[in-house]
């Protein structure tokens, strides 16, 4: 008994063929990575996933919060949101981000990021001040501990979809993986077009293996040494950061305003046992963290990961070496950086932080808004040439 390919299998052949089983099994679990790469199935896990950690997160601030601080702290946190994600949207009109990345971003960054920050910065918290002491564990877990997590969660989400996974086969045996076979000689030296590979059957005959690649996000030509960064690729990379960010910030809000409510409520109870009159003073905390993190700075997380955005698009499509390998450690690291300084600056008092806010956080979101408009004002005039000449 054979195969359709010609090989013998069956018992007597299985003996015959010790390394058979082994190769099946390779096929068989290929088969089911295979599988994950369908659209619809991935999209399911992911929804799953993110389901299953938004609830975990509520049940993680409602316990720190109260169910009253809860609802209070997402109602507030919810007012800079809008603002925040219009003026990413007026940006999207150069980047073109399509609405299921987004959601995914912002889901992941409301949901999954905090979850693992909420978690990883407890534990960091507590090793830190157990092997450094109290304060200058609490100084190490703020300052470096914390944007080191945080960033490189919300970064995640940005790999997760940037990354142009290579379709290949890694099994050299046809018959259990199928009978695609890469011929190195070939796939060396004939190239596709872009986002395309040759790949020679066993017959012979050549076909073409699509790399899964975003439109927004086009790696250069093999063998191209000139840039191809555009205004539709970076403007996609901070885009996607800063929706990334938004979810972040959101929860993150929510769950230190909540806390805040929650102090001030227990306050103005016991005050009232007290036989005070209630005054406008009893809400100091809420109103004070609500002015700092939804009126001073509710573009500051979206600041941080839209710079790992930008070192992400830029390693993806420039066509240099060098500016490939250092982008992106270098944005998401110049993120921490800043994130840090963003920390350490609220144990500086109120000078030190007006300070701070003025040096670092002003110039950098200057910086950004001059992009931004770069973006859509260079992407305006090729549409306009490219409309001329059509």
């Amino acid at each position: 008994m054979s195969s359709p390919y010609g090989v013998p299998v069956g018992p007597r052949a299985r003996r015959a063929a010790p390394g058979l089983r082994s190769h099946a099994r390779r096929g068989r679990w290929l088969g089911r990575l295979a599988a994950l790469r369908r659209p619809a199935l991935s999209s399911a896990l992911a929804a799953f996933a993110l389901a299953g950690s938004g609830l975990l997160i509520l049940r993680l601030v409602q316990r720190q919060t109260g169910t009253v601080g809860l609802l209070v702290g997402m109602g507030l946190a919810l007012l800079p949101l809008p603002f925040v994600l219009g003026s990413l949207a007026w940006l999207n009109r150069t980047g073109r981000v399509p609405m299921r990345h987004a959601l995914f971003c912002l889901a992941w960054g409301a949901c999954a990021a905090t979850t693992v920050a909420i978690m990883a910065n407890g534990w960091a918290s507590d090793f830190l001040i157990a092997h450094q002491g109290s304060a200058r564990g609490e100084t190490l877990g703020a300052e470096f501990a914390t944007p080191l997590i945080e960033e490189t969660a919300k970064a995640s989400a940005l790999l997760m979809l940037l990354l142009p996974f290579r379709r290949r086969s890694r099994c050299r045996t046809a018959p259990p993986c199928g009978m695609v076979r890469r011929d190195a000689r070939a796939a060396a030296g004939r190239r596709g077009p872009l986002g395309t590979r040759v790949v020679r059957l066993r017959t012979g005959r050549p076909v073409r293996s699509r790399v899964r690649a975003h439109p927004y996000f086009r790696p250069a030509p093999h063998g191209r040494l000139r840039s191809r960064l555009s205004p539709r690729t970076l403007a996609a990379g901070t885009v996607l950061g800063g929706v990334t960010a938004c979810g972040f910030s959101f929860t993150e809000n929510a769950l230190y305003l909540g806390r805040a409510f929650s102090a001030d409520r227990q306050a103005r109870l016991d005050a009232i046992g007290l036989g005070q009159a209630p005054s406008l003073r009893d809400f100091d905390s809420t109103v004070h963290t609500f002015v700092l993190r939804g009126l001073l700075s509710p573009f500051a997380h979206p600041l941080f990961t839209a710079l790992t955005g930008l070192g992400i698009a830029v390693t993806l499509t420039t066509g240099r070496r060098w500016l490939a390998r250092l982008a992106a450690p270098g944005g998401l690291l110049l993120a921490m950086a800043i994130h840090g300084t963003w920390n350490a600056a609220a144990g500086l008092g109120t000078d030190g932080f007006l300070l701070v806010y003025g040096l670092v956080m002003v110039p950098a979101f200057a910086v950004l808004v001059c992009f931004a408009v770069w973006a859509q004002t260079r992407r305006g005039r090729q549409s306009a040439v490219a409309a001329a000449h059509g």
